[in-house]
Formats: C-alpha cells, sequence, structure tokens
C-alpha cells in the first residue's frame, strides 16, 4: 500500500470537512436501521435480545440465558494465563491510583457572605451500564477503565453489557476483570440491542440510569437515538488519533505509533501532521512493510484507515498543525516534537494528550492510569475522559442564618418584584408575620 501525503492548504474545503467529519458520517448512515432494532427491544425485551444475538453474533442464548452466572465469574480466573492476569492486576491498580485523586465526598460549606453558607455534595449516581466491545477482539482493558471509576464513586448497581463468542460464553479475562473491579451483573449482549436493553431494560435485565463505554458505529448510533431515554455519557465511537511530529521525530517510532489506534477498525482514524516533508517522506516510505507483517484481520482494517480516513497531512509550521489539532479535536494525540511540553501550549482541544516518544498510544490505552475512554468524533471540545465524575452528581447545600437572611432580604424582594415574582417577594415580605 502507497499512502497519499496532503498538504492541507490545498486541500478543498469539502475534503476537509470529510476528514473532520470521520466516523460521524458513517454513524449518521446506520442509524435508520439501529433505530428499527432499539425499538424492536423496546416493543419484545429478552426474546428479541436472544434473536438479535443469534443473528448477528451467532451465538444461541435460549439455554444459557442473557445473564452471566455467579460461577462463570468465579471460574474465569483459571481461564486466564497467569502472564495476563498479572497485567491485568498491573493495569487495574494503576488507573485505581489515578483515579482515587478524583473521588470526591463533598464541597465544604463556605461562607460567601456573613451568613450565607454554600457548598456542594457529592453522591454516586444510583445504577451504570457499562458497554465493552468485543466485536473486533476482546477487550478487559475497556471493562477495568469503565468498572474502576464507577466502584470508587460507590454506584450501587454496576451492571456490563457485552457481546458473547459463538459458542455463548463471555471472555474470560473480561469476567475476571469485572470480579476483580467489584461488578454486580454481567450480560452476555452487545450492539445496539444492548444499549436498548440498557436503556428500556427487558425481563433479564433492569434498565440503568447511565450507559458508559465505547463501541461500534452501531453503538454509537443507538447512543444518539435514546438520549432522551437514559443518559448515554461521553460520546465514544470509533478510535481515532493523530500524531503531531515536528522534523526531530524519529520516523520509525511514528510509523509504529501511527498504526495503532487503526487497526481498531476500518472505520477508525488514524493521522501524521506534520510540517516536516522528510518526516512525512520518511513515515510513508515505512508503512507498507509494516502493514504486510500484520495478520488479518487487522491488515484489512489499516489498509482501509490509512485510504480513507487516515492518513499524512503537512502543515505550514509547528503552530499551522497545532491549530489543525484543535479543529479535529481528536481523541487520542500524541506529541512527538522537539520540545513536547511546548507544544503542549498550544493544544487546545484532545481527549487525551501523550508527550514524547516513548509514550505510545498502547502504554495509555492500558496502563499508565487516565481513562482509555474518551470522546471521539470531534466532542473533545467539550466532553473529558471518562472520570469518577462520571458516576456522581453534585447537589448544591445552601445554608443561610438569621444574620445572612437580614442581609439577602431586599435584594431578594427587589429583584423579585423586577422579574414579576409576586409570592417569591411575598414569601420574604411576609415571613415574620404569625397567624
Amino acid at each position: 500500500m502507497k499512502l497519499t501525503i496532503r498538504r492541507w492548504n490545498q486541500l478543498a474545503e469539502d475534503e476537509q470537512r470529510r476528514l473532520l467529519a470521520r466516523s460521524e458520517i458513517e454513524i449518521n448512515r446506520v442509524t435508520p436501521q439501529v433505530a428499527k432494532l432499539v425499538e424492536r427491544v423496546r416493543q419484545e425485551g429478552d426474546r428479541a435480545l436472544i434473536e438479535v444475538t443469534r443473528e448477528l453474533d451467532g451465538a444461541d442464548l435460549r439455554e444459557l440465558g442473557v445473564r452471566v452466572t455467579e460461577e462463570e465469574i468465579r471460574t474465569a480466573a483459571g481461564q486466564v494465563e497467569p502472564q495476563v492476569r498479572r497485567a491485568l492486576d498491573y493495569a487495574i491498580e494503576n488507573v485505581e491510583r489515578f483515579h482515587a485523586q478524583q473521588r470526591s465526598d463533598a464541597f465544604p460549606l463556605t461562607e460567601v457572605r456573613p451568613g450565607i453558607l454554600a457548598g456542594e455534595r457529592s453522591t454516586p449516581i444510583d445504577s451504570a451500564g457499562l458497554y465493552v466491545p468485543r466485536g473486533r477482539g476482546s477487550f478487559p482493558s475497556m471493562l477495568y477503565m469503565l468498572a474502576v471509576p464507577a466502584r470508587l464513586a460507590g454506584v450501587e448497581r454496576i451492571v456490563v453489557a457485552t457481546p458473547p463468542a459463538t459458542d455463548g460464553t463471555v471472555d474470560a479475562a473480561c469476567l475476571y476483570a469485572a470480579e476483580r473491579c467489584g461488578v454486580h451483573e454481567v450480560y452476555r449482549v452487545g450492539g445496539a440491542h444492548a444499549v436498548a436493553a440498557l436503556a428500556y431494560g427487558t425481563e433479564s435485565l433492569k434498565p440503568v440510569v447511565k450507559i458508559v463505554g465505547p463501541g461500534s458505529m452501531y453503538v454509537a448510533a443507538a447512543k444518539h437515538l435514546l438520549h432522551h431515554v437514559v443518559d448515554v455519557g461521553l460520546p465514544a465511537g470509533p478510535s481515532e488519533s493523530i500524531i503531531l511530529a515536528d522534523r526531530h521525530a524519529d520516523p520509525w517510532r511514528v510509523a509504529l505509533d501511527l498504526l495503532i489506534e487503526a487497526e481498531h477498525g476500518s472505520d477508525s482514524q488514524a493521522l501524521l501532521i506534520t510540517p516536516s516533508t522528510a518526516i512525512a517522506e520518511a513515515v510513508v516510505e515505512l508503512i507498507p512493510e509494516l502493514v504486510s507483517r500484520v495478520p488479518e484481520p487487522r491488515n484489512s482494517y489499516l489498509h482501509d484507515v490509512l485510504s480513507g480516513y487516515g492518513g499524512v497531512i503537512l502543515a505550514e509550521s509547528i503552530e499551522h498543525a497545532a491549530e489543525i489539532v484543535n479543529r479535529f479535536a481528536p481523541e487520542h494525540l500524541q506529541l512527538q516534537t522537539a520540545a513536547p511540553w511546548e507544544t503542549l501550549s498550544l493544544i487546545r482541544n484532545a481527549g487525551e494528550v501523550l508527550l514524547g516518544e516513548d509514550t505510545p498510544f498502547s502504554a495509555a490505552n492500558y496502563v499508565t492510569g487516565p481513562n482509555a475512554v474518551l470522546p471521539t468524533g470531534g466532542t473533545a471540545r467539550t466532553y473529558s475522559a471518562v472520570s469518577v465524575r462520571d458516576f456522581s452528581k453534585y447537589s448544591s447545600v445552601i445554608h443561610v442564618t438569621p444574620r445572612g437572611y437580614r442581609d439577602l432580604k431586599d435584594h431578594v424582594i427587589a429583584l423579585a418584584e423586577y422579574e414579576g415574582f409576586f409570592s417569591h417577594a411575598e414569601a420574604l415580605k411576609r415571613r415574620d408575620e404569625t397567624l
């Protein structure tokens, strides 16, 4: 395969828009068929889940049932190789250490003015549905990235939905991670139908108040359709990454890292943005041999991505490259520049920013601690990585003493009367009257 080097300022506006829109185009394309599937689950419950799972995943759940049994979860550890268990334990511990810093029981009351005290109280949401994809592989890493902050927040009911294998089983490493992270329920269903089940509930699965987790364009479309039924959390659709590199970067490491997120699927995006023609050309020369060594189905994914929403873009300068990045607002961003901390100051929009050539995307995907479930589709302009805060809510707490009341009374009455709220003002005007 041969990558094309495109100069950003020479791309037509519609080509720039197509690259910026990336997977959102595909999500919109599948929305009509997903809408039918969502409605089918709403009306038919477990029956739809079982039939659709047989149709799409090739798994017959009539005997096994939709919910994974406690015995399956208990015996999963013995099915996972010791080296993988050790890696999972290492990663989970790092994620716990990082996310524990986000935990906050309360924002203490502060005195806004003498006698007027205000603060915040944090409480966990009642239930959370964690979506863990499987269609292109098994992803226990996604499970612990979601379950750890949910548990630290204190969510009383943590539910996992993940697609089964053709024999109906759930990935053993995912089950091991689920038990290790304190998940309460696991269901062997995936795709848009799982999202619908989490939102509406079925005979076997009680609905949740929030759904969090990444997924395919079908999962993303289902979330779009159900946002009025349940909190669907941050938009986490097909994977996307950008490497911003200057002339000092190592082309070999850039080429290796460019393939990391691209191998997630054909609907992913992976771009190198650089002001250096020499780096661009060197990376383009290295990519074909690297791709040729990748087995199927990842090989096909790489070809699709690098000839579609991926590739190499030339910028006019490092500042121009950073502005292009900010327009994309990518899920994953890596800075391979001579002074990555300085380059960081140019970045406003990114789900995560990895500094330096020794911080590949795969390290952050698994073990560095911060969450790897990140906003996609340009939503990093306003959304952040999954955190303990995603599973918490905050109530304002206010207390006014007699002194504070005397201080605020006339101001409240003046504003209430200006806005035409008679009872607002009357409640203060006549408060000292007795029956």
